[in-house]
């Protein structure tokens, strides 16, 4: 699917690509897989939520505004933006390029089958807030969903959008939306932290080396990191490397050691007690059951 998009250039029109592959669809559900190139030149536009949509991000940066909102939400991989119907936002790409989102849309009608008895849903306004960060409670379907994508046979997609949404559901209504804005300057160093940790998932990341690449101390960059991405620097670490594991044992027969390994884990012990403390089962039992 292809957009226009004014860039920053006065006078320059470039030609976006936005592709949306369709992955499943039924009556009163779809789900795509997302790729954007947008980039720092391509201004933020207008849009609007057409049905409930809960977007899984499994790469990139953006900034997420919806209306009523005076700050943004800053998403990274493994937050999930949320959506209500005929609710007006816009993505921007003001510091990085391009991004990758796993997203469910859901009909009114159909979301409300999911949402009846929540006290999170509002017929005016499905969700509290505009994203939700990656908290220990989504892990287990953030990960089956993104295990779902290297799935060798078709997946039951349905049913997995069906558990996100009432997991989604049960979080919102738990979480107290942070009224403090979030400044542009904020969202910048984290998002070359952000980058720094996709692109070397398995690298030495201390917080010290975090730290000189946000260009901040070590004490306000990780009051800085909590408060951009909604986690802590080392939560935020582990669950990415979690789910890279959940996906590896989903989609393969690996040994679980070369996993760990792989995951950035320096020993299997230490990877078989993170592993089930995220998702209540070790690595072998979730293989098992994914399979």
């Amino acid at each position: 699917m292809a957009e226009i998009a004014i860039t920053a250039e006065k006078d320059v029109v470039r030609p976006v690509q936005i592709n949306a592959r369709r992955l499943a669809a039924g009556a009163g559900w779809a789900v795509d897989e997302v790729v954007c190139s947008c980039g720092p030149v391509d201004r933020p536009y207008d849009e609007q939520h057409d049905d409930v949509v809960i977007a899984l991000v499994t790469g990139g940066t953006f900034q997420y505004r919806g209306s009523g909102s005076n700050g943004r939400e800053m998403m990274t991989p493994g937050s999930i933006l949320l959506g209500s119907p005929g609710q007006a936002f816009a993505c921007g790409h003001e510091h990085s390029i391009g991004d990758r989102c796993l997203s469910f849309r859901f009909a009114p009608e159909y979301f409300a089958t999911i949402a009846d008895g929540t006290p999170a849903c509002d017929r005016r306004r499905v969700f509290r807030s505009l994203r939700l960060p990656p908290i220990a409670s989504l892990s287990p379907v953030v990960a089956d969903a993104c295990a779902a994508l290297a799935a060798a046979n078709e997946p039951a997609w349905e049913e997995i959008g069906v558990r996100v949404a009432a997991h989604v559901l049960h979080a919102d209504a738990a979480l107290d939306p942070d009224p403090r804005a979030i400044t542009s300057n904020m969202i910048s160093r984290v998002t070359r932290t952000v980058r720094m940790i996709e692109a070397h998932p398995a690298g030495d990341l201390t917080t010290i080396r975090l730290a000189r690449e946000a260009g901040l101390s070590p004490f306000h960059f990780l009051r800085t990191f909590a408060k951009v991405t909604g986690v802590t620097p080392h939560k935020y670490i582990l669950r990415m490397r979690l789910r890279h594991a959940a996906t590896m044992l989903a989609a393969g027969s690996n040994r679980i050691l070369d996993v760990a390994l792989d995951a950035g884990f320096g020993d299997v012990s230490n990877f078989n007690h993170a592993f089930r403390g995220e998702f209540g089962v070790s690595p072998r039992r979730y293989r098992q059951r994914r399979s």
